[in-house]
């Protein structure tokens, strides 16, 4: 990533180019990231291939003005956090779904950033509702956040009874914890982009995948909300839970909620693929 496309990124998150890689710049990039970059997967229901290239992602997030989901998104700050002197490692991590059971392998891409005065921090702008901040990624009790209390601990067996790590010279898998619930499962290992292309792959066209059921566009609002369009219904949460929701009646009305909420202009209605 060029000075020029980092000067682009920064200006749409709306923060000037910090002065060194700090734990406090971290979370104000992070925050900020959530307010103004939504979680999406309207490439899926538009018939947009999703390519995880630097290139691809920097035309869709900052030409485009678009979003993305997991892979695009925090793939995509990964980059940036790089260029402005953070050391970042991609990891990838599997989601605990119905009944505890983990997701696919490379279900999920988080990142371990490395800072110049707070050791290791967990982030992650591409989950949907989760931290508002990065997470301490060596602290073991309780973080409180904007968005729940999280804890980050050293893996037990899942539900299908396998431990966390493979051999005992090898790290330990991670547990990531939102208010004594486990969400996802973080692999030490670092990854690279590549990696993920086959996660992409199934998000975007299995059956089984929840990315394919319907559309939905999401985004932190600055009071610390959220606010998301999932299909044609358009959600507002409020930062102690109030939920207000509604429904544009028409495809003009949606548009317009896709424009003014998230800032994305689209030239029709993505609607859910027919598999």
């Amino acid at each position: 990533m060029d000075s020029v496309q980092v000067d682009a990124y920064l200006s749409r998150l709306g923060v000037q180019y910090p002065a060194w890689p700090t734990v406090d710049v971290l979370r104000e990039l992070h925050r900020r990231h959530l307010r103004t970059v939504p979680f999406e997967n309207l490439s899926v229901h538009l018939g947009e291939e999703i390519v995880l290239e630097e290139k691809r992602l920097l035309d869709k997030v900052l030409g485009a003005r678009r979003g993305g989901f997991c892979y695009e998104l925090n793939g995509l700050f990964g980059a940036l956090l790089t260029a402005l002197g953070y050391e970042v490692t991609l990891l990838a991590a599997r989601v605990y779904g119905d009944g505890g059971r983990l997701g696919i392998p490379y279900d999920h891409l988080a990142l371990r950033v490395r800072t110049v005065d707070g050791g290791d921090l967990l982030a992650d702008v591409g989950f949907g509702a989760h931290s508002h901040g990065p997470l301490a990624f060596g602290e073991r009790g309780e973080q409180e956040d904007p968005g729940g209390t999280f804890r980050v601990v050293e893996a037990g067996p899942d539900a299908a009874g396998v431990r966390g790590g493979h051999d005992s010279a090898r790290a330990a898998d991670l547990d990531v914890l939102r208010d004594g619930k486990p969400v996802y499962r973080v692999e030490p290992r670092p990854r690279v982009l590549g990696d993920f292309v086959s996660g992409a792959w199934w998000h975007s066209t299995s059956p089984q995948s929840h990315f394919v059921q319907s559309p939905v566009c999401s985004r932190v609002t600055e009071d610390g909300g959220r606010v998301t369009l999932s299909g044609r219904r358009l959600t507002f949460t409020t930062a102690d839970g109030a939920r207000e929701e509604r429904e544009p009646a028409t495809d003009e009305e949606v548009l317009a909620a896709y424009r003014d909420h998230f800032g994305i202009t689209l030239d029709r209605v993505p609607t859910a693929r027919r598999l």
